[in-house]
């Protein structure tokens, strides 16, 4: 703002301390109207071509074409509408193509190099901040690894199996170090095919109904439209899951948590409720993990997700939409 008032005075008033009417400041308003007006062409319409296209000479002769056709044009309305017997327009520099030719480059440099400069800290501390919360994220999730709760309820579910139902414990040892081995080998990546994510969800659910479904209703449900053709961002998804789990099946009375996963058109749908017990045992929680999952929502999916959380007196429904990439 500093910058464009600056230029506003700079290129526009530069009898400014004549002024002595309203009419000459919004003459001068006008002027710089048009100045600005050209510069904003040329940062939407010319600009992509040097910074996406790369193509530097390209994007020089069509600058400098537009600012001859702005010349002529800021030429014939300053000398017939806006100065036309006005004292900021007494001058004989002011009245020749060259004094508008240079105005306008010299707006353009002023407003657009202000602008870029702006855009360009904002894209700086924007991939600062998605850095630094990837790094926090992959800190919890080491510790998630070796978390002794997790490792605890994990063996005790295995040696139960094994008991009761030995023929079953090397497949439950499988879905085990399936997990292990995609929060080792997947986790720090930026991004994972939305199969390798949905194959976690599915094992992570296969532990959870050894460990509570003989007392919770634990359903999943998973529709794709096009396999193998997206990819997502890992483990933003089994956050919400968890939370279902570590909530919802709290309880000795009997309870139900529901998953569902639906992919289509370029949009994956993640709905997760679980019941809410009159009588539940203490579960103690940060909300770490699912603070820091909308944070990375809001860095990696920006205006490109759909949040909502609903909460009864009986239930907690979490629905969450993204818009994820192709591979």
């Amino acid at each position: 703002m500093a910058i464009l008032v600056f230029s506003f005075i700079l290129f526009t008033l530069n009898d400014w301390v004549l002024i002595q009417s309203w009419k000459g400041f919004s003459n001068g308003l006008i002027y710089f109207s048009l100045l600005y007006f050209h510069a904003q062409i040329n940062r939407i319409f010319l600009l992509p071509i040097l910074l996406k296209k790369h193509q530097p000479l390209l994007y020089l002769i069509f600058t400098i074409g537009l600012i001859a056709l702005f010349t002529v044009f800021l030429y014939e309305v300053a000398t017939e509408f806006i100065y036309k017997n006005c004292f900021l327009y007494k001058s004989s520099h002011q009245k020749t193509y060259q004094f508008q030719f240079a105005t306008l480059s010299g707006t353009l440099v002023c407003i657009l190099g202000s602008i870029q400069i702006l855009e360009h800290y904002r894209a700086q501390k924007k991939e600062a901040n998605k850095i630094l919360l990837h790094n926090q994220f992959q800190l919890n999730a080491l510790k998630n690894q070796f978390n002794p709760h997790f490792l605890f309820n994990t063996m005790n579910m295995l040696y139960g199996i094994s008991l009761q139902h030995p023929e079953r414990t090397s497949e439950m040892i499988m879905e085990v170090s399936q997990l292990m081995r995609y929060q080792l080998e997947q986790g720090d990546r930026e991004f994972v095919t939305l199969e390798n994510e949905i194959a976690f969800i599915s094992s992570y659910i296969q532990l959870e109904k050894e460990r509570v479904g003989y007392r919770c209703r634990i359903d999943f449900d998973y529709e794709c439209d096009q396999e193998g053709q997206y990819e997502i961002a890992p483990m933003v998804l089994i956050t919400f899951i968890e939370n279902a789990f570590k909530h919802g099946a709290a309880t000795i009375e009997k309870c139900f948590v529901t998953v569902a996963v639906k992919i289509s058109e370029g949009k994956i749908r993640l709905q997760v409720s679980n019941s809410i017990p009159k009588h539940k045992k203490e579960v103690v929680s940060t909300k770490i993990g699912l603070n820091n999952t909308v944070k990375r929502l809001e860095i990696l999916y920006p205006k490109k997700h759909r949040l909502t959380i609903t909460q009864t007196e009986y239930d907690y429904t979490v629905d969450l939409v993204i818009e994820i990439r192709p591979i």
